[in-house]
């Protein structure tokens, strides 16, 4: 079993203590860090989060979300076993050129250690106050993807789309293994489609072992219908409610078929959460790995 650290971007806010977190992590025997992601948060918005009975963001308005890539980059050096990943990245948001550039130069500068987990957001607002059209933002993610991973392959590309278009350019560095992992975020049947069509990963919201089975499930289905194999995609699953009996947790996460366990570090925030984190890493990640 994999164990990441989830959100440590948000918990981790200052220099110091960004550091603290990734090496400590590291220490213990976490796998990988990863950063989420919003770049504004309205005062007001009417757009339900999908991951609360409620549709309440389970954060206050004010609550500091870096850049998770200018977060990760950050902390590389210091725990240069990590893998480091977004979880996840709002990709309709970005300019896929340029996000391409930005990953891959992290990539090399990192021996090959980013994952890309990308969502198509669920916050209009958002979208609006950033300038970027709500309508069809399923489709232009995956044609992001697909012009990030020609940028990617090639020494030269090309593309041409709806939403991207460019002749035969040279984006260099690329990612040290002609590729980044892709991770696929959400519960919906459209995510677990384009999970299935597109992803190296897939991360639903969920962390009830119930819900995720069934997800799992679909997944591996979906995946069938694309002659792929369940091995193809690696689950990674929240662990959340396990918290509160981590063993156990552990241990069904693994019944189910999960590859990478994502703990969120709000776990572990507070004056005393360092200390937290090496304990369950002693008591948890190191039995498992």
């Amino acid at each position: 079993m994999k164990f990441g650290l989830a959100f440590a971007s948000s918990v981790g806010l200052d220099p110091a203590s960004a550091i603290e977190v990734a090496k400590r992590a590291e220490a213990v025997g976490f796998e990988s860090v990863w950063g989420g992601e919003h770049v504004i948060i309205p005062e007001k918005f009417d757009s339900p989060y999908p991951y609360t009975e409620d549709g309440k963001l389970p954060t206050e308005p004010d609550t500091p979300i870096p850049d998770p890539l200018i977060w990760l980059a950050y902390v590389a050096a210091a725990a240069p076993s990590l893998k480091l990943g977004t979880c996840i990245l709002i990709l309709p948001q970005r300019n896929p050129v340029v996000l391409a550039k930005e990953l891959a130069t992290l990539d090399v500068l990192s021996g090959g250690r980013v994952e890309l987990g990308i969502g198509v957001g669920w916050l209009k607002e958002e979208f609006e106050a950033l300038g970027v059209p709500w309508d069809r933002r399923g489709a232009r993610n995956d044609e992001y993807v697909a012009a990030m991973r020609a940028l990617w392959s090639q020494p030269k590309a090309e593309f041409h789309g709806d939403f991207v278009d460019f002749d035969p350019v040279y984006c260099s560095p690329r990612p040290v293994n002609a590729n980044i992992p892709i991770l696929v975020g959400g519960d919906t049947p459209v995510a677990i489609r384009r999970a299935a069509r597109l992803a190296d990963g897939y991360f639903p919201g969920t962390s009830s072992t119930e819900g995720l089975t069934k997800l799992i499930a679909d997944l591996h289905a979906a995946l069938a219908d694309h002659g792929r194999k369940p091995e193809d995609v690696e689950i990674n699953a929240i662990f959340g409610e396990q918290m509160a009996d981590p063993v156990a947790g552990v241990a069904a996460m693994k019944e189910i078929g999960v590859g990478r366990l994502m703990v969120p570090a709000f776990f572990f925030a507070g004056p005393d959460g360092l200390d937290r984190l090496a304990e369950f890493g002693e008591t948890v990640v190191k039995p498992n790995v």
